[in-house]
């Protein structure tokens, strides 16, 4: 392909030339936006590689020329932008770019973009399958006509066409594997694998085998060889649920994964290629934890490229009415079932510090004791009113001292658990207990 590197940084601009020019492609160069337009409306090229912040004309004005028809609008543009700088590359996305990379970035990762191009551009016939379109689905997938959900619909749609790392950031509950499941699905490496790690299931110890696998005799117990999570997702997407709670000393080993994408088995030597799309999801403030020192800054940037947050269902109740029909039509499947207006006026009431997780079980306890007829009497009675934590009046039930543990105990297990979704062993790991402690004292308290 024709290309055009426009750059002011001189190293970056003649070594990627000389790379790009290795690989077979026609290469030419240019040092701002107003020297590009020149060179553009001297001869076509297939593809603009552009730095975003350039003297004169800057990268995001080129890209406005050329797809608004000053020069060439049929050419394709790749922006490179720097780390932090989310909204210039969603702005750029809008404005037509075809993808974005981030500085500072090995040659050979353009190569990737480079080679999606060359696809795109062969005759129908001899191209593969596309990923299936936005649109309707997306839709159906994502409930919610808020403007906030209709604000993360179009940044879904940006993390669909670009192989840049995403990071979802909400409260348990929100729905954030569903969204990561949507970009993936829609996304260029929709044929290979999903692959979900949940980072707050694995002790410190275990957590490099299960990300990178380990060799035989690597540790004891390790009897064979075991392929690791990043493998698993070969040319597709790793899922990276609960990034935050990945200890520090693992996450330099994760940061070269990512940043170099190799890997090397625990107990072993031999380099793995990890060509995988990282999409991360978090609960906490990851800045904040890197104020902390708990959370590599380094990580954080490569993670955080593009960025979804993901409000609470609190905050936008008007998709409730939406969500309750959509999640009630999954937990009767093909049977019937009707549920009053006053019944979705008793879900509007409350405030829902589950999120949609504490809605489906709710609505899922009141569907089957409904008999397919849910009211509203019936679904206020299935809501969980828990305690204000702030209001020690309200905590204090008047009992003796060892009633008022037993009682808070019991709702710390009780919240655990909703807010893993049932998942013991995950709602064991939130409290830092042993699974098989968490058991007795659900047994205990009889929750289990």
């Amino acid at each position: 392909m024709r290309i055009l590197i426009v750059d002011d940084e001189k190293i970056k601009r003649v070594t990627l030339a000389d790379d790009l020019t290795a690989q077979g492609h026609e290469v030419d160069t240019a040092t701002d936006g107003e020297e590009a337009l020149e060179k553009l409306r001297g001869r076509p090229f297939d593809v603009v590689v552009a730095d975003v912040k350039m003297p004169r004309i800057d990268g995001l004005e080129l890209l406005r020329r050329i797809k608004q028809g000053e020069q060439a609008p049929a050419t394709e543009v790749i922006m490179m932008t720097a780390y932090g700088s989310i909204q210039l590359a969603v702005e750029s996305m809008k404005a037509g770019a075809y993808d974005f990379i981030t500085k500072p970035f090995r040659n050979e990762d353009l190569l990737p973009l480079l080679a999606r191009l060359e696809e795109r551009r062969r005759p129908a016939a001899g191209r593969s399958m596309a990923p299936p379109s936005l649109g309707p689905e997306v839709e159906r997938e994502l409930i919610g006509r808020s403007p906030a959900m209709s604000r993360i619909k179009k940044i879904i749609e940006i993390c669909t066409r670009t192989d840049a790392n995403v990071l979802l950031w909400g409260e348990t509950g929100v729905g954030k594997d569903r969204i990561a499941q949507t970009i993936h699905r829609h996304s260029h490496r929709h044929e290979k694998p999903f692959v979900k790690v949940g980072c707050t299931l694995f002790p410190s110890h275990l957590i490099e085998s299960e990300l990178y696998g380990h060799e035989r005799g690597a540790f004891t117990g390790a009897d064979q060889r075991r392929v690791g999570r990043f493998e698993l997702a070969q040319g597709g997407t790793l899922y990276l649920d609960d990034v935050d709670d990945i200890p520090l000393e693992h996450q330099a080993k994760l940061l070269r994964a990512i940043e170099e994408k190799v890997l090397e088995r625990v107990g072993g030597t031999e380099l793995v290629q990890a060509d995988v799309r990282i999409i991360a999801s978090t609960k906490k403030n990851l800045l904040e934890k890197v104020g902390e020192g708990t959370f590599r800054q380094d990580l954080y940037y490569r993670l955080d490229v593009l960025r979804i947050c993901i409000p609470p269902l609190r905050d936008r109740k008007e998709d409730i009415p939406d969500l309750a029909e959509e999640l009630l039509t999954r937990i009767a499947k093909s049977r019937a079932f009707r549920i009053e207006p006053e019944a979705i006026a008793a879900l509007m009431e409350h405030d829902w510090p589950g999120n949609i997780r504490e809605l489906y079980h709710t609505l899922e306890r009141a569907y089957l004791l409904g008999s397919e007829d849910i009211t509203a009497d019936l679904v206020r009675a299935q809501i969980t009113r828990w305690p204000d934590r702030n209001n020690k009046a309200e905590r204090w039930t008047g009992g003796s001292f060892q009633e008022t543990i037993e009682q808070t105990e019991r709702e710390l297990l009780e919240t655990a658990l909703q807010e893993a979704g049932g998942n013991k062993s995950a709602a064991a790991a939130a409290l830092g207990m042993k699974p098989s402690t968490f058991r007795d004292k659900l047994a205990k308290h009889g929750l289990g």
